[in-house]
């Protein structure tokens, strides 16, 4: 696989559909939408190239951890002392 631009979209045989984040001759950074980010190691990774990749590449947004349950609880028991 050749170095890809940052922003590309690709196609992963497993990890699904994803954004580069970073690409050089000897690693790829994939931000998947499932799988968060990923290394690979450029000239072993195989991968689909869905479109062009955008004039000014948007970086995707961290994903948060999904805590929000047990913050509700938290409040929730604090609130009942």
């Amino acid at each position: 696989m050749q170095v890809l631009q940052e922003g590309q979209t690709i196609k992963h045989e497993v990890y699904g559909l994803g954004v580069v984040l970073t690409s050089d001759s000897e690693r790829t950074a994939v931000e998947f939408d499932d799988h968060g980010s990923k290394l690979f190691v450029t000239s072993m990774m195989s991968a689909e190239l869905i479109g062009e990749a955008p004039e000014h590449p948007v970086k995707p947004k961290r994903r948060r951890k999904s805590s929000t349950a047990a913050k509700t609880a938290k409040k929730a028991a604090a609130a009942a002392r």
